[in-house]
C-alpha cells in the first residue's frame, strides 16, 4: 500500500518512513508535504495513488486545526490524525470529519503501522486514544438500532467487505447497504452523522452496541 504524510517536522517524516519500510507487509511512502494544501497540489497525490494520509493537526502553532482533516476528507483521502492532541471532544470530532483513525504521537510505530494496515483495507483500527475519547463521550443522542441492524453492523466490522457481510447472514449486498444506510440515517438524525466505517465503529462502542473485544 501507498501513504503520504503531511507533518511540518522532519523528524516525523524521517520517523514514519522509517517505520513503513520496516513494516510487514510493506508499506510504502510516496509523499512528505508540510501542509494538507501541498498534498491537494500535487498532481500525483489522488484517492486513488495514496491509501492512506497520516496527519498532523498543528502547523505553525499550538492549537488542532481541524480544517486539515476537512480538505482531505472532503476530497476523498482515508485520513489517520496522527497527533500530540488526545482531548476527546478533538478525537471526536475529527472521527465526525471522516478520519478513519485517531492516534496520539506516543502511540507510536506498532499503533501507526497496524492502523495504516486496516486503512488500506477498508478495516476499522481502536487505537487507545480513540477507545478512552468513546468512553468520556456522554452525548445523549442514541438512535434505536432494530436487532437486525445491529448484527449487520457487527459483522461489518468484522470483515472486509459487504459482499462478505452478506455471505455470512445469508442476505444480498443490496440489502447490507440497506440497512447500513438506514443506521447512518439514524445517527444523522439525531445529530450525531457517521459518515465513514471509523465514524460508525466510534458510534456503535459509544452506545454499547459493539464490544471492543468483538473488533
Amino acid at each position: 500500500m501507498a501513504v503520504a504524510v503531511v507533518d511540518d517536522h522532519a523528524v516525523v517524516h524521517a520517523g514514519i518512513a522509517g517505520w513503513c519500510a520496516a513494516a510487514d507487509p510493506p508499506i510504502h511512502l510516496v509523499g512528505k508535504y508540510e501542509t494538507p494544501a501541498s498534498l491537494l497540489a500535487d498532481p500525483a497525490a489522488t484517492p486513488s495513488t495514496v491509501s492512506a494520509v497520516v496527519l498532523d493537526l498543528q502547523f505553525g502553532d499550538r492549537t488542532a486545526d481541524l480544517s486539515a482533516p476537512t480538505m482531505l476528507c472532503e476530497s476523498g483521502f482515508r485520513v489517520v490524525v496522527f497527533s500530540q492532541h488526545t482531548r476527546s471532544d478533538i478525537v471526536l470530532d475529527c472521527l465526525d470529519l471522516g478520519a478513519v483513525t485517531y492516534l496520539s504521537k506516543l502511540e507510536g510505530e506498532d499503533h501507526l503501522v497496524a492502523a495504516l494496515h486496516a486503512a488500506g483495507t477498508d478495516r476499522p483500527y481502536l487505537s487507545p486514544t480513540m477507545a478512552q475519547a468513546m468512553t468520556e463521550d456522554t452525548r445523549p443522542s442514541r438512535p434505536a438500532l432494530s436487532p437486525r441492524e445491529r448484527e449487520v453492523l457487527l459483522a461489518w466490522f468484522q470483515t472486509e467487505s459487504k459482499a462478505l457481510v452478506g455471505q455470512r447472514l445469508f442476505i444480498t449486498t443490496g440489502t447490507v447497504n440497506t440497512h447500513l444506510e438506514r443506521i447512518r440515517t439514524k445517527y444523522a438524525q439525531a445529530g450525531r452523522p457517521a459518515s465513514t466505517k471509523a465514524a460508525l465503529v466510534a458510534r456503535a462502542i459509544q452506545d454499547g452496541l459493539v464490544d471492543p473485544n468483538d473488533l
